[in-house]
């Protein structure tokens, strides 16, 4: 594109932005904790869904110090709903790691945040957009299918050529507005069902899947406190995967832990938070 057609492409996306944008809490901060939160909530769930998800986190724990020092067990329950549960621990993790060697506060730099748990290529570079106004692109679903369409690029552009496109469009001093600007037309303007242009992955059907298997077996055990491997493969007899295979793959990654010869499932963490089973009846029943 030549400087015209990019700047008239850029007053097309910001006057959009000035009559259409969304109004999100994350959106009204520069804490950048705040806006890690948000990043990691909306991988692959839906804004309006994060809104109530957010605001109750950011009160239960409202900075990094909070959430490195809670449980893995009340970082589920808060997280439950939102779906992909291993994106809460991969947060609670990263959390820890900020305070045990960043002082407790989020770094900047896109090459550090990269290597914390939960933060990928896009995230990492989303963070210092929306809280610092750092010159620099991001893309994401939506961004990628509005340059697709209006800048006429192939739909097999790589990831890295997207990347390169973006940052040769960024209006400089204006990335934090730019950023949302594109997210907001492509999730209202240019749709996937009105441009046919496709994601470059898709969510399974939900229901039925592993991932739902994950859930309920996470929901299960948060409810009840301790389950045993036996009792669960017979409650869920019909999962076509087996549910072994998705209770040890919980295990393996650190969201639950197995106990006791009898085979015993808890939330990972429990028995050092003092949260067994026993101790939830009492509460309860108090």
């Amino acid at each position: 594109m030549n400087s015209v057609s990019v700047e008239a492409f850029r007053e097309k996306i910001f006057e959009f932005y000035r009559h259409k944008g969304r109004v999100f809490p994350w959106r009204l901060t520069r804490d950048r904790y705040a806006v890690m939160v948000s990043e990691i909530m909306l991988q692959q769930t839906q804004a309006d869904r994060v809104v109530p998800r957010f605001t109750a986190w950011m009160e239960r724990f409202p900075d990094v110090s909070a959430l490195a020092a809670a449980s893995l067990r009340d970082v589920l329950q808060l997280w439950s709903g939102l779906g992909y549960n291993a994106r809460g621990q991969r947060l609670h993790r990263a959390a820890a790691i900020i305070v045990e060697e960043y002082g407790g506060r989020v770094p900047s730099d896109p090459s550090i945040l990269i290597r914390l748990p939960g933060l990928g290529p896009y995230s990492s570079r989303s963070i210092p957009i929306f809280a610092d106004n750092f010159d620099m692109a991001t893309v994401d679903t939506n961004i990628r299918r509005v340059l697709i369409h209006e800048l006429r690029l192939p739909e097999s552009i790589t990831p890295a050529g997207m990347l390169q496109v973006a940052g040769d469009i960024l209006p400089k001093g204006r990335s934090r507005d730019w950023h949302n600007a594109l997210m907001d037309f492509g999730a209202l303007e240019l749709t996937s069902r009105k441009t046919g242009i496709a994601p470059l992955t898709r969510q399974s059907r939900f229901k039925g899947s592993r991932r739902w298997y994950r859930g309920e077996l996470l929901r299960e055990l948060l409810a009840a406190g301790e389950l045993s491997r036996q009792g669960l493969e017979e409650r869920h007899a019909d999962c076509r995967y087996g549910i072994g295979t998705i209770v040890d793959a919980l295990v393996r990654e650190g969201l639950v832990e197995e106990y006791g010869d009898a085979g015993l499932l808890r939330i990972a963490g429990d028995a050092v938070s003092g949260k067994g089973l026993t101790d939830r009846l009492v509460e309860k029943n108090e």
